[in-house]
């Protein structure tokens, strides 16, 4: 299985033979940037708006709520993790979506998480192998971070960064989370493939470098 990051919350997962993703593939700052990818399924996690499903080529389904699908042989679950924002007394609504592929291999993209879920939230899922996790430490420190993680136990760890967060604040984020976590990451990757036979006893951060991110 292959993974490649887009930019935001957006990535591209592939496995050969089975159904591709792209999940919350979103509009460009310059209208004039379009993203060039082609996917079998699009996934949305939170404001549809924002996002520019129509420009992924080849798709045949999309996927914007809560549930249970299977599209080909490939079995996705939607988790509700809408926020309450007290103040402004409004829902802003997020869905989580776990991926299973038929050879095990498994990805938990968590969309715009704003709030520590409850642990039993995550309990209907078989295994995680790698976590697509935003990481923004205004919302959720290093700190809920690591115990979020811990609670899933995925094979993989891939920070993924907030629309709303410049990149300045991103890397401040990611640096506050690797420490956390107790590592050191220097270089960032393509991207991430992962293989039943290579997954690592503890869990490991992937640090991924933006393909193909409009402006």
């Amino acid at each position: 299985m292959d993974i490649a990051w887009h930019g935001y919350s957006c990535f591209r997962i592939t496995e050969r033979g089975h159904t591709s993703v792209v999940t919350d593939p979103y509009r460009a700052k310059n209208r004039g940037g379009k993203f060039r990818l082609a996917a079998d399924l699009v996934t949305v996690s939170h404001d549809r708006a924002k996002h520019c499903v129509e420009e992924v080529r080849d798709q045949q389904y999309v996927i914007a709520g809560p549930g249970e699908y299977e599209v080909g042989e490939l079995f996705i679950t939607g988790i509700a993790l809408h926020h309450h924002d007290v103040e402004a007394d409004t829902v802003r609504e997020n869905v989580a979506y776990h991926f299973e592929y038929p050879n095990d291999l498994s990805v938990l993209h968590l969309g715009a998480l704003r709030q520590l879920p409850e642990p039993s939230t995550f309990e209907q899922l078989d295994q995680v192998n790698v976590l697509l996790l935003p990481v923004e430490g205004a919302v959720l420190g290093g700190d809920q971070l690591a115990d979020l993680i811990s609670v899933i136990e995925p094979s993989y760890v891939v920070p993924m960064q907030p629309i709303l967060l410049a990149d300045s604040e991103f890397a401040t984020a990611v640096e506050s989370f690797l420490k956390v976590m107790g590592v050191s990451i220097e270089d960032e990757e393509d991207g991430l493939r992962v293989t039943p036979t290579s997954l690592p006893e503890q869990t490991q951060v992937a640090l991924l470098s933006a393909n193909h991110k409009p402006s």
